[in-house]
């Protein structure tokens, strides 16, 4: 630590930190532009100067000299003056000079009101301008369906070349001309490749990139509604804040959390809420047979539901891994814990038992998404991260950068200082060893990666494990090459301070999961000094949530139903569609009034079911959900849909099914909030105790007030209902959540609020306002980050986690379906969003080269095979990589069940 005097005013900061991070660290205002706590400093808007003096008297004659406060160190005793008046025109002087070729065009920019470069002109007092000559103009480019480029509103701080290329290591952005002429964008117009280009919507200071679908539905800021929210498209659990305004999500927004997605969220997570839209999904409860269908009102919907439980001798609920703890809690008390399945596959279900199993133990720690970035050894089994959990790609190519940026410290260069870490980083690397099908975008930064059959990489990764502890089951016919390479990975793990092992259930194989526990687990016995660290990432959202709660898988319901032990069965947003082949579908929905669902999408289940409820998506409801790491997470209702009209009928899943059990029952609805749901399933599920914390109860109050959803400025609420009536009726009461749907209310940073809405401040309206949530700058919140574990408290269990692995090798006669993955479309909601569906990849077949050259094939030549009692007929393209007996399939979209996985083609 060291003391340093800021105005003749003594404070105790971090001698790590450059003087600006101190500064906004202490709640000083200074201006700046080109620095940014994830990029670092390299001094080249001259925004951030204060005057620094060299002694005390130079302090009382105010004869110091201006510095760059991002490109200067802190150092005991160092004495700066921030509100100097030649500091201040200093600064001024700046902001009039990165104005003049600025447009003055506030009032239709769609950055205004969010706009960094707005609270930085205000913050100097520059509000007139002189000049008064011709402007410099750039063409703007296309970019894709997401973010739109407005390349004459650039001030040429760089940060969204340093973000995209030295960070994200993006390939296809750039900067170019020189001097007053510079560009930033691409070569020619095109889709940005990189799946992380949405966050130069936020790291941009600007209006140059803006986010197009925000623009199709444009409120300005303060007239959004937002609430705190967890993205539901993979196992992370990022941070999001929703922004919402007449009954549609018009922004999703980075929130930071200081252990997972910190500054930066993918794209997938940023623009896949479009399947949200209430014109697009349904509405109200419906009846139907072969004879008719009709729209039924809510107690006739409830009557219904008590009139099909009643009907059938025995039902099975069919629960959903992308539904909240909540949901699946109140189907499994409706229809007996016997009777409840989680919706998983056996073989899906056999990876989470095992990572619950993992994580439960206890002796391997799981890293957070945040602290993957401090690991120097990494080695990735059957996981193609940059598509299926594409933020934490992203955390491991920091992880692997790294070592540049120790040894410039150990050089006396401080880690801000990123110029130097950039240069160095080409050269030095830590290192990251890959095991997978098929090539995958993280090989460009790989040392080495080894392509092989998901039987063939177990293998080797035994062969890793058998190298560092000799009781650990061997590896077969394994070669000399892959014998010493799988020797010199085991040797760099255990001789690395931290190394840390990522699998998870993507290849649908838990003998894959098992081979890297024993890894994790012989490093940690052969090197216990060592922080070892082992990551699983699962298919969806809550599967962890939803597997602790039990239940069978889904072959285990079908057979029930064949066997006719069960005669009718419900769906809680869930589509069967995407589990087993539309032959079985055929076969299950040949009597629609055997089938009841809920849903917030017409999913094909959804349309041939014989009753059908629609339930809220997480963005019109409260529940909980747990991420990778075991980390139980609220996600916050943003908006309540039947506020806009009176006609809809839609209600959270479990409020549905607890009024039918309690019509059923003849009992009192005891469920009235979320509260009242979370009480139950924790009494009932001990591990689920963390949970029920005191600032996520509904009642709770600072101050007195709940927590306000809209910024104070907000001007046009009485304008949401116009159309309708004139007449506004009250605003929504939220009895789930501390919230308010209303701009009054407490809004400012306080120890209590580990869930902020949206980040705003008192002359700081852009997401740069995060500076004032938190008690360091780039660290931790003021509220600390919110989330619980469930898992800490576990016993610890010091014994190897082995076991034998099974030889599962694949014959060549044979064909065998693997999956492949794109960052749109595989995830089963963002099929159903408008504007995702354009970015969808055409489904193809993945074959080798090999395979292709030896049958004269080429690339989109057709495929055609049947499997499953369908046939299939596809465009071919193909991999470097992949086996020749292995077809690579989009399991997981309509069309191509999960039950494809691992099956035989015998003929093409």
């Amino acid at each position: 630590m060291a003391n340093i005097y800021i105005d003749n005013v003594m404070y105790v900061v971090k001698e790590s930190d450059n003087l600006l991070q101190a500064c906004l660290s202490l709640g000083i205002d200074i201006p700046y532009f080109c620095w940014h706590p994830l990029l670092g400093s390299i001094g080249a808007c001259r925004q951030c100067a204060v005057m620094k003096y060299k002694n005390l008297e130079d302090n009382a004659t105010k004869s110091g000299q201006l510095i760059m406060s991002c490109m200067t160190p802190v150092i005991d005793g160092t004495i700066i003056s921030v509100n100097d008046t030649e500091s201040k025109i200093f600064r001024s002087a700046i902001t009039e000079l990165l104005l003049t070729n600025h447009p003055h065009d506030c009032p239709v920019c769609e950055e205004g009101g969010h706009c960094h470069l707005q609270d930085m002109t205000v913050m100097v007092k520059h509000n007139i301008r002189n000049y008064r000559f011709k402007k410099r103009t750039h063409n703007n480019q296309y970019l894709g369906s997401f973010i739109k480029h407005e390349m004459n509103r650039c001030i040429t701080c760089y940060r969204c070349v340093r973000y995209y290329n030295d960070y994200a290591d993006g390939t296809d952005f750039g900067v170019y001309g020189s001097n007053n002429n510079i560009y930033f964008g691409r070569i020619e117009d095109g889709i940005l490749e990189n799946e992380h280009s949405g966050n130069l919507t936020e790291l941009c200071p600007t209006g140059v990139f803006t986010d197009k679908m925000h623009s199709k539905k444009y409120s300005r800021k303060w007239d959004i509604q937002y609430a705190p929210s967890i993205c539901q498209n993979c196992s992370i659990g990022c941070n999001i804040s929703i922004g919402e305004r007449y009954g549609e999500i018009c922004r999703i927004e980075n929130r930071y959390h200081e252990k997972i997605n910190h500054y930066l969220i993918c794209d997938l997570g940023r623009f896949g809420y479009s399947h949200t839209c209430l014109s697009q999904r349904p509405k109200n409860p419906v009846y139907s047979n072969k004879k008719y269908s009709t729209i039924l009102t809510f107690d006739e919907a409830i009557q219904k539901g008590v009139d099909f439980f009643k009907k059938f001798k025995r039902i099975i609920g069919v629960g959903s891994t992308r539904a909240s703890i909540e949901n699946n809690f109140a189907l499994q008390e409706l229809v007996g814990k016997n009777n409840f399945s989680n919706g998983m596959s056996n073989k899906e279900q056999m990876c989470v038992k095992l990572i619950i199993e993992f994580l439960k133990n206890n002796f391997i720690y799981t890293p957070s998404l945040r602290e993957i970035e401090s690991y120097d050894v990494i080695l990735v089994i059957g996981e193609d991260l940059t598509k299926t959990s594409p933020r934490v790609a992203l955390a491991v190519r920091q992880a692997v950068k790294n070592k540049a940026k120790e040894i410039n410290y150990l050089n006396g260069i401080p880690k801000w200082n990123s110029s130097p870490s950039i240069h160095m980083s080409e050269e030095l690397k830590n290192s990251l060893f890959i095991l997978h099908t098929h090539e995958n975008k993280l090989d460009d930064i790989s040392e080495w990666s080894y392509f092989a059959p998901i039987d063939k990489q177990i293998n080797f990764a035994s062969a890793i494990a058998h190298e560092i502890n000799e009781n650990l089951p061997p590896a077969y016919e394994l070669n000399s090459i892959l014998q010493k390479q799988a020797s010199l990975i085991a040797k760099r793990l255990i001789s690395s301070k931290k190394p840390l092992i990522i699998s998870g259930s993507h290849s649908f194989d838990s003998s894959m999961i098992q081979a890297s526990i024993n890894i994790a687990s012989a490093i940690k016995n052969y090197a216990p000094s060592n922080h070892v660290g082992a990551a699983f990432f699962t298919l969806s959202s809550n599967s962890l949530g939803t597997e602790l709660i039990g239940g069978m898988s889904i072959e285990s319901v079908l057979q029930e139903i064949e066997n006719k032990t069960a005669d009718a069965i419900v769906f809680m947003e869930y589509d069967i569609y995407r589990f087993i082949s539309e032959y079985d579908c055929y076969n299950l929905f040949k009597n629609q009034e055997n089938i009841m669902t809920l849903d917030h999408q017409y999913t094909k289940t959804y349309q041939k079911s014989g009753l059908t409820l629609p339930s809220k998506n997480f963005t019109e409801s409260s529940g909980t959900v747990i991420n990778f790491e075991g980390r139980a997470q609220r996600f916050f209702q943003v908006y309540d849909p039947n506020f806009y009209n009176n006609d809809y009928c839609l209600f959270e899943s479990w409020r549905w099914l607890h009024f039918i059990k309690s019509k059923i029952d003849s009992t009192k609805i005891s469920w009235l909030n979320l509260d009242d749901v979370i009480n139950d399933y924790t009494k009932k599920y001990l591990i689920f105790e963390p949970i029920k914390l005191k600032e996520l109860d509904s009642s709770y109050r600072i101050y007195g007030q709940k927590i306000s959803r809209l910024p104070i400025r907000s001007s046009g609420r009485t304008a949401l209902r116009s159309h309708i009536d004139i007449h506004e009726p009250r605003q929504p009461i939220d009895v789930d959540t501390m919230f308010a749907f209303s701009m009054e209310g407490y809004n400012q940073p306080n120890q209590s609020i580990a869930h902020i809405p949206f980040a705003w401040f008192p002359g700081w309206n852009s997401p740069q306002s995060w500076n004032k949530f938190q008690k360091k700058i780039g660290e931790n919140l003021v509220s600390s980050h919110s989330g619980v574990h469930i898992f800490k408290n576990n016993q610890i269990n010091i014994n190897i986690h082995s076991k034998n692995i099974s030889n599962n090798s694949q014959k060549e006669k044979y064909f065998y379906i693997i999956p492949y993955y794109h960052l749109f479309g595989n995830e089963e909601l963002t099929q159903y969003s408008s504007i995702i569906k354009k970015n969808i990849p055409i489904e193809y077949a993945l074959i080798s080269l090999e395979l292709g050259t030896l049958l004269k094939l080429k690339n989109n030549s057709i495929l055609q095979f049947n499997c499953l009692n369908k046939n299939y007929r596809l465009a071919i393209q193909f991999s470097k990589y992949l086996s020749k007996n292995q077809i690579g399939l989009p399991l997981g979209r309509k069309g191509f069940p999960i039950s494809l996985i691992g099956k035989k083609i015998k003929f093409l």
